[in-house]
């Protein structure tokens, strides 16, 4: 599914906020891998890290939920998740965690490609006249709030990187 048409209808836009969901569930699970890929010296030696991971675990958790309820809020059947996660796969997933140089590249990665989901799927919101079942001002306050928890982590990763070099 592409984010640069517009959005057209329930079935399009729970698609595409499944598709969140489903990004949302690989930075998780990417973040969970680098946890548990420190020894136990490098947590003790880099907590900012080991909170970083912890954080962006929690979060992506946490837009999880906010992009179920606008779904259940939505007058459509669930697309099936496994063709979701084609979808996501072949859109997001060429990398995988250890693909980075460095748990902070892969971080960095993550927020930004979430980052742009969101600021796409915002904009083709946005283009549409399309009516929801679900309250668009509620629907684009939620997608704004999760751009801008991405655009801070981003700039977090970022802040992190610099201070190291």
């Amino acid at each position: 599914m592409s984010l640069s048409q517009q959005v057209s209808s329930d079935r399009q836009l729970a698609r595409l906020l499944q598709i969140g969901i489903v990004l949302e569930e690989v930075v998780e699970a990417r973040a969970h891998h680098h946890y548990q890929s420190l020894s136990d010296d490098e947590r003790v030696l880099d907590p900012e890290i080991e909170q970083l991971l912890s954080h962006a675990a929690d979060e992506s958790a946490d837009h999880r939920k906010r992009l179920e309820a606008l779904i259940q809020d939505l007058s459509v059947d669930s697309i099936p998740f496994d063709e979701i996660e084609t979808l996501v796969e072949a859109r997001y997933g060429q990398t995988k965690p250890d693909d980075f140089d460095g748990v902070l590249y892969d971080q960095l990665c993550n927020e930004e490609t979430a980052y742009k989901f969101y600021d796409d799927l915002i904009e083709a919101i946005e283009a549409s006249d399309a009516s929801f079942s679900v309250d668009r001002d509620q629907l684009l306050e939620v997608l704004r709030g999760l751009r801008a928890e991405e655009r801070d982590g981003a700039e977090e990763v970022t802040k992190i990187m610099e201070e190291r070099e």
